[in-house]
């Protein structure tokens, strides 16, 4: 009889913690272990053969989740296309004519919406196919957190306000960082996913111009592709010498003042993070590890969660 008296409040309690999970829920590992088994295969497959059609994409899935989590937390925003409500983030300042994938993004939706309709969210797509990006070119693997919800708007405002540009230097950079909750060694250690993808003439245009502190070999075989004019768009790897493969190499260019963009070199010019970036030079496991465990903290950015948001049908499209 006890018993029986204990189990009526005792089941308002639990289901009271359901709700409260829904509403308010974390992110999970397992989120979609039941509603949709088969979401993380279907995300690998999709990238994985992108991946082989043009190794560039990896590096763009990537930078996509980056950029997306850096714009009012990690809700899709930057998916988004323009409507008649709001400007979307595509055209800020430092996504415009640069940020790509949302071909891959769309046919990793179109798969999901066929198993699993109305279950996995945009958001989640782009961390999974940045994590599943980087393992295919050679880098770490980490558990992502799953459970994000879409975003109903963008905002182009944030997004020119809170993506770093190539011309920051060490302290805005770290500025940059840290207003996102992360820290001077999440942004030494997340700059490391320059060890893969392209920059455009345009980004890195002042530095082999203007800054002293790059080889100067290196500097003029870039103004042969680079003019002081022309040319905006003439691709270079961010790493000079594996940018389809994730390795330490991004940080050994910068020792050797061969950083493509001036807030790559900023990275190792007598500064506080000169210590950081030999370390990882020294030691690809240790900036694997890192690299790992500073994504899993850029995944957490103010996600919408529970009832928060929407789960988008179409990603550049809110319902």
């Amino acid at each position: 009889m006890a018993g029986g008296k204990l189990f009526l409040p005792l089941l308002v309690l639990i289901t009271f913690g359901f709700y409260l999970l829904h509403v308010h829920g974390k992110l999970s590992p397992n989120y979609y272990s039941s509603s949709c088994p088969k979401a993380l295969s279907i995300v690998n497959e999709v990238v994985v053969a992108a991946i082989k059609a043009e190794t560039r994409i990896g590096a763009s899935l990537l930078r996509l989740h980056f950029h997306d989590c850096f714009v009012n937390g990690c809700d899709a925003s930057v998916l988004l296309d323009d409507n008649s409500t709001f400007t979307g983030e595509k055209t800020a300042q430092p996504n415009n004519g640069s940020i790509r994938g949302f071909e891959v993004v769309d046919r990793i939706k179109a798969q999901l919406e066929k198993a699993c309709p109305k279950v996995v969210s945009c958001a989640d797509i782009l961390a999974i196919a940045s994590r599943d990006s980087v393992v295919y070119l050679g880098g770490p693997s980490w558990t992502v957190k799953l459970g994000r919800r879409d975003s109903l708007t963008a905002n182009i405002t944030a997004a020119d306000t809170f993506l770093p540009p190539p011309t920051l230097n060490l302290s805005a950079l770290k500025s940059s960082f840290a207003v996102q909750g992360l820290s001077f060694k999440d942004m030494v250690t997340l700059s490391g996913s320059h060890t893969i993808g392209f920059a455009r003439c345009t980004s890195f245009r002042a530095h082999i111009y203007n800054d002293t502190n790059i080889d100067p070999s290196f500097a003029n075989s870039l103004k042969k592709i680079c003019p002081l004019s022309g040319n905006d768009n003439v691709l270079q790897g961010l790493d000079r010498q594996t940018n389809a493969h994730f390795d330490k190499d991004y940080y050994e260019n910068l020792v050797v003042k061969k950083g493509l963009l001036h807030s790559d070199q900023e990275l190792y010019n007598g500064n506080a993070a000169d210590s950081l970036v030999k370390k990882y030079v020294k030691r690809q496991s240790l900036f694997f590890k890192n690299f790992a465990k500073s994504m899993i903290k850029m995944g957490d950015i103010s996600p919408l969660t529970g009832s928060q948001g929407e789960i988008r049908v179409n990603c550049r499209v809110a319902n």
